[in-house]
C-alpha cells in the first residue's frame, strides 16, 4: 500500500456511503473503528448538505478486539433498525475492519429482519470508491428486483407505441458527490422532455426502495454515469431485456449522438441534426472569428472516464484544441480511455498517482489543464490555467446555482469555464510583456486618478509579479537582461523554457545564465 498526500477515490465503502446518502429509506451500517467515521465530513463540507449521510457505525476501538466483535454488530443493526426504521438495510465493513473478518452482512441476513438487508463484501485493498458505489447499487437493483426477473427475458422498447403513451427512460447513476450530477438530472429531464420522453426513476439520486422496484416498467434505461450504474444496466439488460444508452450527452457531438441512439432504440423519428446549434452557444462561437485564438492550444486532460473521455472529444472536435495529454484515474474505464488516446496518437495516461500525473502533465507543457481539483493545484505551481471537469473536487466546484455538464446547456457552461481560464491567461501574459511600459510604472494615472507609484511600494509589486528567483538552489544566477528575455515569453511554456536554460547552464558550466544563454540553450535543444 502506498501512502499518499492525496488520493483521487475513497475506499469501496464511501461508494456505498454515497448511494445510501443519494437514496431515500435506505440505511448503512458499517462495521469500523472510530477513525473510519470521517466520511459525514464529504456530505457537510462539499456537497454543503443540512443531514449527515444515513449511516451507523459500530464503531468499535481496541479494547474490543479482546471480546465478541460480532454481539457488537448485531447490536448497532437492532439499535438502527428501531430507530431509523430503513426501508432496506445496507450492511457492510471498513477497510480496517475487513481484516477482522466479522462478516457483519451475514450476521444480520440471519437475524430475521423484516426489511430487505444487502450484503456488501467491497474489498478495501483491491477496489476504489467509484466500483464501490457501483457495487452497492447492483447489489441494491438485484436483491429487490430478482423475485421480478421473468423465465425467459423479454423486453419491447416500442411498447409505448402499443400502449397509447409517451416513452419512458429511467436515467442510472448521478449520485452524491458526483460531479454536478443534481444539474445534470434537471438538464437531461428538460431535454428529454423537449422531446416526447417522460422519466420513469431515477436512480440512486433521490430513489426509494419502491422507486428501485419500477424499474422494469420503463421503456429503457440511460446510463448517465457508466462509472456507477453501467453494471445494474448490464444485468437489467441480460435479466429483463431492457436496452440502455451507451453514450453520454456531455457536449454538442454526444448530446446529438445521445438523442439519435435513444430516438432509434425507442422507435422515434431521428432528432433535428441543427438542434445543438440552435440551442448552445458553443457551436456559434467555435464557427465565430473570436475562436481563432483558441484554435491549436494545447490541452492536457485528466479525470474520472466518463468526463475525461467527453473532455477530449469537445477538445478535439467542437473547439479545436490540440490534446496534448489524456489519461484517467478510473481503472475500470481504462481500456475506452486508452482507445481514445491510441486514436489521437497518445499514450493514456493510467495512474491514481497524482505526482506522476503533474510531472506528464509538465512535461506536455499545455496551454490548459482540464482535471481534478489535485490538477488544479499542480496547475497552480507550474502556472497553467486550469479548469475542474471531474471528481474529486473542492467545494467551490458545487455551486449553489444550476451549473449543468449535460445536454445543450451544460455545452454553454462548459464553453464559459473552459474558454475562460484561457482568455483570462493572454491577459496575464500582455501585462507580463507591458510590465515595464509607461502604462504600469513611473507614477502614471490611473482613471481613478491614483498614482502608480514608485519606490518601495513598486518594488514589492515588482517582486511578486516576478517568477525567478535571482539565486537557485544550485547557484545559478539570473542576470537582469536574463529576467527580462525570460519574461518575454509565454507564460504557459515559460517554467519549460526556464527549466531547460538552467539545464543547459549546468551542462556548458555557466554561473550566470543572460539573455545571451538563452538564446545558446534554444539553438541547442533545436539542433
Amino acid at each position: 500500500m502506498q501512502l499518499t498526500l492525496w488520493t483521487y477515490e475513497g475506499p469501496p465503502h464511501v461508494g456505498a456511503m454515497r448511494i445510501a446518502a443519494s437514496m431515500r429509506g435506505v440505511h448503512y451500517v458499517l462495521h469500523a473503528p472510530q477513525g473510519d467515521t470521517y466520511a459525514d465530513l464529504l456530505f457537510t463540507m462539499i456537497e454543503r448538505r443540512g443531514q449527515r449521510p444515513p449511516v451507523t457505525y459500530t464503531t468499535f476501538q481496541a479494547r474490543d478486539l479482546g471480546g465478541d466483535t460480532a454481539e457488537l454488530v448485531k447490536r448497532h443493526v437492532r439499535e438502527a433498525v428501531d430507530r431509523f426504521q430503513p426501508d432496506a438495510l445496507l450492511v457492510g465493513e471498513s477497510c480496517t475492519a475487513e481484516l477482522i473478518q466479522d462478516q457483519p452482512g451475514a450476521l444480520a441476513q440471519g437475524m430475521g429482519l423484516e426489511m430487505p438487508v444487502v450484503t456488501l463484501e467491497l474489498p478495501a485493498y483491491s477496489k476504489k470508491e467509484n466500483w464501490g458505489a457501483a457495487e452497492t447499487l447492483y447489489q441494491l437493483v438485484r436483491s429487490l428486483l430478482k423475485s421480478q426477473v421473468p423465465e425467459q427475458a423479454s423486453h419491447n422498447p416500442l411498447a409505448w407505441k402499443q400502449e397509447g403513451r409517451r416513452p419512458r427512460v429511467n436515467l442510472l447513476g448521478p449520485s452524491l458527490l458526483g460531479f454536478r450530477c443534481r444539474d445534470d438530472v434537471l438538464e437531461v429531464q428538460r431535454l428529454l422532455t423537449l422531446h416526447g420522453i417522460d422519466v420513469g426513476v431515477v436512480a440512486p439520486l433521490g430513489a426509494g426502495v419502491d422507486d428501485l422496484s419500477r424499474l422494469p416498467a420503463a421503456d429503457l434505461n440511460v446510463c448517465l454515469y457508466p462509472e456507477v450504474a453501467e453494471s445494474s444496466c448490464i444485468w437489467l439488460e441480460r435479466n429483463f431485456g431492457m436496452p440502455f444508452t451507451r453514450t453520454v450527452p456531455i457536449g454538442i457531438g454526444a448530446t446529438h449522438d445521445f438523442l439519435r441512439e435513444l430516438h432509434g432504440l425507442l422507435g422515434m423519428d431521428p432528432p433535428d441534426t441543427r438542434e445543438g446549434h440552435q440551442r448552445s452557444r458553443l457551436p456559434w462561437y467555435s464557427e465565430s472569428v473570436d475562436s481563432t485564438y483558441l484554435t491549436g492550444k494545447r490541452v492536457f486532460i485528466f479525470g474520472d472516464g466518463t468526463h475525461a473521455l467527453a473532455a477530449a472529444r469537445i477538445c478535439r472536435e467542437e473547439l479545436g484544441f490540440e490534446v496534448v495529454g489524456l489519461g484517467t484515474y478510473s481503472r475500470e474505464m481504462a481500456r475506452p480511455v486508452r482507445a481514445a488516446a491510441k486514436a489521437m496518437g497518445l499514450e493514456a495516461l493510467i495512474s491514481d498517482d497524482y505526482l506522476a500525473v503533474e510531472a506528464a502533465m509538465a512535461e506536455a507543457a499545455p496551454e490548459l489543464v482540464l482535471g481534478t481539483q489535485m490538477e488544479r493545484h499542480s496547475a497552480k505551481r507550474l502556472g497553467i490555467p486550469c479548469a475542474v471537469i471531474s471528481t474529486p473536487m473542492h467545494v467551490q466546484d458545487v455551486p449553489a446555482r444550476t451549473s449543468p455538464q449535460m445536454a445543450w446547456e451544460g455545452a454553454n457552461v462548459i464553453f464559459d469555464a473552459w474558454v475562460h481560464p484561457l482568455m483570462m491567461g493572454l491577459e496575464e501574459h500582455l501585462i507580463g510583456m507591458f510590465r515595464h511600459d509607461f502604462e504600469f510604472v513611473d507614477g502614471h494615472q490611473s482613471h481613478l486618478g491614483h498614482a502608480g507609484g514608485s519606490g518601495a511600494a513598486g518594488d514589492s509589486a515588482e517582486a511578486e509579479l516576478s517568477d525567478v528567483p535571482e539565486l537557485g538552489d544550485d547557484a545559478l544566477v539570473w542576470t537582469a537582461d536574463g529576467e527580462a528575455e525570460l519574461r518575454k515569453i509565454p507564460f504557459f511554456v515559460r517554467g519549460k523554457v526556464k527549466r531547460n536554460a538552467e539545464a543547459y547552464a549546468r551542462q556548458a558550466g555557466c554561473r550566470e545564465i543572460s539573455s545571451e544563454t538563452l538564446y545558446d540553450a534554444k539553438a541547442h535543444y533545436k539542433a
